[in-house]
């Protein structure tokens, strides 16, 4: 079988959602037989201490580099720095990732076969091409989100001279990879309205362990803590970050102040902690609770306490992006509210799955409406998720993706020989 390199930001034990997805992937390919190799960061995202201690890190090279193992997988950690609203310390940071994941890459492993990166940064495309070059070995770009388009449609990124040279980079990216597999099906097209050709491009969706999440019912140990036994729950977990437009949903809360039974449940970690907390107290938001990151563990809790979950995608990167939460929530039956444009690919899926609503991010009074209606009917809410789980098991399912990612691999090694 061949040695899989996986190049990543994030991986296990990080908590973050891709984290888990790309580890559940390092995991099955190990059991399909491959050998695989991880280079990635230490947790700075997400610190789940249950995570920790089952998978703890080894000094290797000091604290510069450690080593862990994930299900027979060999993964090496180059220190990373918790995650920071400052523009110049994220980028900082990413230089020293790819720096040390280079040299590690080169010192540390032989007789790579293949390797898998995902985006984003951007920079995970040339750092795995360099790779691929040292290791002659090809490289697939799993595309999580589509760059920079995503950071110029959210303003991180404005100045002209750094827009044009992302998008040199980006060229370079896609004409050096060997596959380009976008999440979704919106993406794909603007992938090939880029240019990039058809026969390079593999839809490979996102996908969702759902053996493993089986929700536990209202009330249960969230609800009593929160003190929401009996109230309508409309919850977000995730990252608390501008791509979300959550303070759009702090503007929908004011327009629900009468609603005495509705509570919104932010929960999560981010860049944007500071501004929601900030607001939630100036404006005398009482229907909103900021409730600190929880563990995945807890995951079940959050979903079985919810009534209506949250998939916010800030306007104008429909078509850049796809939360992996919105599978999450379908394993579990749950109705989804998908602040989003119509046309985007979360759309597409909510509206497949008949499990929800989807309203324009930008405007409160859509977002206040729809949690309206559904507080008035929670049992034709409830209905609404019931036949998710379905569609999840049939085209989003772990075993399914993986089905194909196994495929797609051959595929390259095939071509490769």
């Amino acid at each position: 079988m061949a040695h899989v390199l996986v190049l990543t930001l994030v991986f296990p034990p990080d908590a973050v959602s891709t984290a888990q997805i790309v580890g559940e992937m390092a995991v099955d390919l190990r059991a399909l037989g491959h050998r695989v190799s991880v280079v990635t960061t230490t947790p700075h995202y997400n610190h789940d201490p249950d995570l920790l201690a089952r998978q703890p890190l080894r000094p290797w090279w000091g604290r510069l580099v450690q080593r862990s193992t994930l299900g027979g997988a060999d993964v090496y950690h180059t220190t990373m720095p918790r995650k920071t609203a400052s523009i110049p310390k994220r980028l900082a940071a990413w230089m020293l990732f790819h720096a040390l994941s280079l040299v590690v890459g080169v010192a540390a492993l032989r007789k790579v076969d293949v390797i898998v990166t995902p985006s984003p940064p951007l920079t995970m495309g040339l750092a795995a091409w360099l790779l691929g070059a040292w290791h002659r070995a090809p490289f697939v770009y799993l595309v999580n989100e589509l760059y920079p388009d995503i950071a110029i449609a959210l303003g991180v990124v404005r100045n002209r001279t750094v827009i044009r040279l992302l998008y040199a980079l980006e060229r370079f990216v896609y004409r050096r990879a060997a596959v380009i597999a976008p999440i979704a099906g919106r993406m794909r097209d603007r992938l090939l309205e880029k240019g990039v050709p058809a026969d390079k491009v593999v839809l490979l969706p996102n996908f969702v362990d759902a053996d493993a999440l089986v929700p536990v019912p209202a009330p249960n140990a969230l609800t009593r803590e929160l003190g929401l036994d009996g109230r309508f729950i409309v919850s977000y977990a995730g990252n608390l970050g501008p791509a979300q437009g959550l303070e759009t949903l702090l503007d929908a809360a004011r327009l629900l102040r009468d609603l005495e039974h509705v509570v919104i449940v932010l929960i999560g970690a981010g860049t944007m902690w500071d501004t929601l907390e900030r607001r939630i107290r100036d404006e005398a938001l009482t229907n909103v609770r900021l409730v600190p990151y929880l563990p995945f563990a807890r995951v079940p809790e959050i979903y079985g306490a919810t009534h209506l979950s949250l998939v916010p995608l800030a306007a104008s990167t429909g078509a850049d992006a796809v939360p992996s939460k919105v599978f999450r929530i379908m394993a579990c039956n749950g109705a989804v509210l998908a602040m989003t444009d119509a046309q985007s690919d979360l759309a597409q899926i909510v509206t497949d799955a008949g499990c929800g609503f989807v309203v324009d991010p930008g405007s409160p009074e859509a977002i206040a409406g729809a949690i309206r209606r559904a507080a008035a009917d929670p049992a034709a809410v409830a209905a609404m998720g019931a036949g998710a789980r379905q569609l999840v098991l049939g085209r989003y399912a772990r075993p399914v993706v993986m089905a194909r990612v196994s495929a797609l691999l051959d595929d390259v090694l095939r071509t490769r020989s």
